[in-house]
């Protein structure tokens, strides 16, 4: 990680694994989705580490003994439609209380600056911890719209986790929400002339939904 770019990389061997499977061209629609869907899974192993526990006494089949639960943080996972899609289940599959929001955004092709078209979330988002997930971090604009969209509808505590970052929309996400913790599965080169990552994996929206 650079020094000066704050950004946590889960660079567990799992992951990157699958991730190189997922920027071969020639992996397919079914296969592309399900390893995004486990390294989502992966991935939220990681940001939920530091989620408070507490003490409870239940009744194995041996005996009674003291043993820890979940101490019962309020989670919400929204996806930035539609690429974020593909990292919801993974999510979900791993924390199923949470309630889920989506948030449109699309990046215009000529100005490549962030749209919003769609917002629906839990109407408690201010007792959340809000994990955004979207698959790419290429500009930053659209991850960081998203931000603040959501902090204008209240949500007090959230995080953001990408698949791959460029550097350019790291510094983004860093200079636009410094309190928001950022997590990636790694960080690529740069952003190319029509702001794809490079070396990316392409257009993951079009890759998960075959539109290609």
């Amino acid at each position: 990680m650079s020094e000066d770019m704050k950004v946590t990389v889960i660079d567990h061997p799992l992951i990157q694994h699958k991730l190189t499977l997922m920027r071969q061209k020639d992996t397919g629609t079914k296969d592309f989705r399900e390893l995004l869907e486990e390294i989502a899974m992966l991935m939220a192993y990681e940001i939920t580490r530091d989620f408070p526990l507490k003490e409870i006494e239940i009744e194995t089949p041996v005996a009674k003994c003291k043993a820890k639960v979940l101490e019962g943080k309020k989670v919400g996972v929204v996806p930035i439609l539609r690429a974020g899609l593909g990292m919801l289940n993974g999510v979900v599959n791993m924390i199923p209380a949470a309630r889920v929001g989506h948030v449109g955004m699309y990046r215009d092709p000529k100005t490549l600056k962030p749209v919003e078209y769609y917002c629906k979330l839990p109407n408690d988002v201010e007792e959340r911890t809000l994990i955004v997930v979207d698959p790419m971090l290429a500009t930053g604009g659209s991850a960081s719209a998203a931000l603040s969209l959501l902090k204008e509808k209240g949500a007090k505590s959230l995080i953001l986790m990408c698949l791959v970052a460029a550097p350019e929309g790291i510094k983004v996400i860093n200079e636009d929400h410094p309190d928001v913790p950022l997590y990636v599965a790694a960080i690529d080169e740069k952003l190319n002339e029509k702001g794809y990552i490079v070396p990316g994996l392409g257009d993951a929206g079009d890759r998960i939904f075959g539109t290609l």
